[in-house]
This record gives structure tokens, C-alpha cells and sequence, in this order.
């Protein structure tokens, strides 16, 4: 193999000599261009050499080997080579892993739907012709971007050409002291994220995802979102930041999936929000179901089950990682009960735990809120609410928008839950409504709102659209925000 690699770089390098003194000579003098055409004719017959007698999916994996740039080069200089050099699955592969796209789906997806900005345009029938080789030249140029996944439990944040969130802090809906007007809040939050991450505002743009809040269509509530919008520019942009796009959590979750439309759930720190969204855009008129129980509802309940078994702790983390490592939802709970559930986890610190059928009775409160003193709707009544409003509000466009539902949360991820959701849904909906629905859980676990505005920050048209700058905040202070 090792032979081949350079006998492959060998011919690259040898081609680009003999393409350059071909050039030369045949401006030298007319005579010399009949020579040039004898010579040009004998490179055609032996283009690839020894490399005709290797199958091509011997040659493809020869190519991976050689990386983009050489690849890049390979196809300008040999001809018989240029197809084979500018094949898409040849440039997904480089894109995955040589900048750390997740998979060449979300590349397509994004590349098809989002790369003009917001608004997404409607679907036209048909999906255009991509080159992924000169999408990964493109967006080998995209500057990289701060992500800021603002949360609601606690923020990630990290550079968009990270594999993963770099780190973790307080969400800024609770930082610092929540008596001080939001603009200075939001001030010290993002000031905090730039020192811990080393970077200076007026290097890159900020991608900032805003916790799913104010859900109402009124007036005070959008109100409220428009004071958020402008205090989250204003800090930023007087922090120097050369550009801003703010997105909603929920409609970078549906993003991370893949999607443009459909009902995002998220479980959040304090409250589960149901979240119909329609290209991209929240439907507020259609209804945002909102369940008053979230992961810190959860939380408890799991400790003072463990409390009544006994079980000593010293933090409330201890009992939050024994949820996230031991609990899943069980699909048949009356039937669970007389199952042997028992498991044992070892919490760094403070020794080995097992727990039984607080395993699986922690994420029933999710379906039956009373059973953690909670007088709510359990969450398979929310999203089925959901569903129902968005089947007879009527909408333009595809009729099945609403039957994609994305899981979001940390909470969301334990096992299970995506079955259970379905299930119920086949109970409560009838058959034209619940036909075609498709329950997905977390792509990115627990960080897919951050994945989703990773999808944003790569794009080959980056920052285009999606942005606003100082100058387009300075003239239109109202500009509408993605959420």
C-alpha cells in the first residue's frame, strides 16, 4: 500500500512537471507544437499507469489515504482520474474526517435547506445538484464560530469546529444575580464564556441558542421575547462581537434531526415545552403545550425514593447521575413491576448504589405527574394536545408537517422513552393522526441543540443570512429573531 501512495503522489507531482513544460513549449514556437501534441498524445495513453490494473474500490481507499488536498490536485493533473477524484462519497469521507462533520446527512441537509438562511425557502419537489468536493472547499473557508447553547439547566459552549461543546456553565436565565437588570446579566454570562474559552468577541460570530421561554401568543409575551432578543444583542455587540445569529433551542433540535418541521419535546431544567414548528418557524398560533414538570421534578423524586430505601448520598449531583446511568421508561409499567429490575452503578466518591424499581418508577412521573405531587397533564396528553392542533390548524403546505416529533433534554435521553411516547400516542390519537408519526430521541444526547447550531456554523454560506450585524441591529432594532 505504501508503494502505491507513492506511486500515486509520484504521478501528481510528475504531471504537474510535465503539464507546466508542455505549456512552456508549445508558446516557445510553432514547431515545437506538433512535438507538445506527440507528447500529450503518449501522456493520455499511460495516465494512470499502474494504477489502471487496481479495482476502484482499491483505488478509492488509496485516495482516502492521499487526503483532500492531494486528491484536489490529483484531479486537475490526471484526467482519467477526475472522475473517480471528484466522487461525492470520496468528499463526505473527507468532510467527516477531516472536519469532524458528523455524518454526510446532516451535510446534505444542510447544504439543501439551510445554506440561504432564514426564512427557509419552501421545498420545491426537487433537491438541487451538490458537489461535496467543492462544498468542502468552501467550507474549509468558513471562519469558525463561538456556539452558545444557552439551556435551560445549564449552558454548552464551544467552537464550531469542535467535535463536541469544549464546556459546560450556568445557564445566563440563572447567572449571576437574577435581581440585576438582563442586559447585565447576559454581559458578565458572555464575558465569563469568552475568558474561559481563551478568544477574543471580535474575532469570530456567535452562534447563540435562547432557551425555549415566553411560549404565549400575546402581547406580553412577545414583548418579553423582543427585551430578551435586544438585551442578547446588545451585550454581544457591545462586547465587539462582528456578528450575532440567535436561534431557538427547540428549532436547532429539529435542525440536529434533520428536519425543518415537525413537534420538538423538550424536558427542560423546570418545565417541558411541546413546540410545533413549521419551516423552521415556531407555531405559536397553532399552541406551545407547556407540562409545569421537568428534569429537577425528576431529580427529586428519584432522591426521596432513594431516601425512604435508606440510601445515603452526599449531593443532589450524586442522585442526578444515578438517574442519567440507572433509570429508562418502561414501555409496560403494570408489567414492570413484577420484573427483577435491579442494578448497581459506582458514584466516583461516594461508593456503589443499587436501585430497583425506582429505575423505571422516576420516569413514570412523566406520564403521571401525581405520582410526584404535580396536578399536570402527563406528557403523552401534551404532545397528543399538540398533534391535534396542528392537524386542524390547517396550514399550507405538506399535511404531515407536525408528524415528525423530536425528543430534546437531557432528561429525553434515557431509554425507552421514544417507545413509550408512541405507544401512548397510538392509544390516544385516532388512526388518521397517529399514522405516519415518528417519535425520534435526542441525535446528540443531551447536547443536540448545540449540534444543531454546529450545523448552522459549518455551512458553506456561513454567516450570510443567518446573521445580523451591529449595523443591521443599529437600523433596524426590531429585526425578527428565529424563535
Amino acid at each position: 500500500m505504501s508503494m502505491l501512495l507513492r506511486k500515486a503522489w509520484d504521478m501528481v507531482l510528475w504531471r504537474s512537471d510535465t503539464s507546466m513544460s508542455a505549456s512552456s513549449s508549445s508558446s516557445s514556437s510553432s514547431s515545437s507544437t506538433t512535438t507538445a501534441t506527440r507528447f500529450s498524445l503518449e501522456v493520455a495513453h499511460s495516465d494512470m499507469g499502474e494504477l489502471e490494473q487496481l479495482p476502484s474500490d482499491i483505488l478509492m481507499q488509496i485516495l482516502k489515504l492521499l487526503g483532500p488536498k492531494a486528491v484536489a490536485k490529483l484531479s486537475v493533473v490526471c484526467k482519467s482520474l477526475r472522475s473517480i477524484a471528484s466522487d461525492n462519497r470520496l468528499w463526505i469521507y473527507f468532510l467527516q474526517t477531516h472536519q469532524a462533520e458528523p455524518s454526510g446527512d446532516s451535510v446534505f441537509f444542510a447544504e439543501t435547506t439551510l445554506s440561504s438562511g432564514y426564512p427557509l425557502p419552501a421545498y420545491v419537489g426537487h433537491w438541487p445538484q451538490l458537489s461535496f468536493k467543492h462544498i468542502y472547499g468552501q467550507r474549509a473557508q468558513v471562519p469558525g464560530s463561538i456556539i452558545i447553547d444557552g439551556g435551560s439547566g445549564y449552558c454548552k459552549f464551544g467552537w464550531s469546529k469542535y467535535e463536541c461543546p469544549s464546556g459546560r456553565s450556568a445557564t445566563f436565565l440563572e447567572f449571576g444575580n437574577i435581581e440585576s437588570p438582563m442586559y447585565t446579566r447576559l454581559r458578565h454570562f458572555f464575558a465569563t464564556i469568552y475568558n474561559r474559552m481563551q478568544v477574543k468577541p471580535n474575532k469570530q460570530p456567535v452562534i447563540v441558542s435562547v432557551p425555549i421561554c415566553h411560549y404565549e401568543d400575546t402581547q406580553s409575551a412577545k414583548a418579553s421575547r423582543q427585551q430578551l432578543k435586544e438585551a442578547i444583542y446588545a451585550s454581544l455587540f457591545d462586547m465587539n462581537v462582528p456578528a450575532v445569529c440567535a436561534v431557538n433551542q427547540a428549532t436547532l433540535a429539529l435542525y440536529a434531526a434533520k428536519r425543518t418541521s415537525g413537534i420538538v419535546v423538550n424536558i427542560g431544567f423546570q418545565v417541558t415545552s411541546i413546540v410545533p414548528i413549521l419551516n423552521g418557524k415556531v407555531m405559536r398560533k397553532v399552541g406551545v403545550e407547556v407540562v409545569g414538570l421537568g428534569a429537577l421534578k425528576l431529580t427529586g423524586f428519584l432522591r426521596e425514593k432513594m431516601q425512604l430505601n435508606n440510601l445515603t448520598f452526599q449531593s443532589l449531583y450524586t442522585v442526578r447521575t444515578l438517574k442519567e446511568k440507572l433509570c429508562y421508561v418502561a414501555l409496560d409499567y403494570e408489567a414492570e413491576l413484577s420484573k427483577d429490575t435491579n442494578a448497581s452503578y459506582e458514584a466516583a466518591g461516594e461508593g456503589w448504589f443499587t436501585l430497583s424499581k425506582e429505575r423505571f418508577q422516576t420516569a413514570e412521573v412523566l406520564f403521571k405527574p401525581h405520582f410526584a405531587g404535580v396536578q399536570a397533564m402527563g406528557l403523552h396528553q401534551a404532545i397528543a394536545l399538540c398533534v391535534e392542533h396542528c392537524h386542524f390548524a390547517d396550514l399550507p403546505g405538506d399535511n404531515d408537517w407536525y408528524k415528525t416529533i423530536v425528543l430534546s433534554g437531557g432528561t429525553a435521553c434515557l431509554p425507552g422513552l421514544a417507545e413509550r411516547v408512541e405507544k401512548e400516542l397510538h392509544t390516544l390519537l385516532p388512526p388518521y393522526m397517529f399514522n405516519g408519526i415518528r417519535v425520534i430521541p435526542p441525535p446528540y444526547g443531551a447536547d443536540t441543540p448545540w449540534f444543531g447550531a454546529k450545523i448552522i456554523g459549518n455551512l458553506s454560506t456561513f454567516p450570510g443570512h443567518w446573521c445580523v450585524t451591529k449595523k443591521q441591529f443599529r437600523q433596524k432594532p426590531r429585526l425578527s429573531l428565529i424563535w
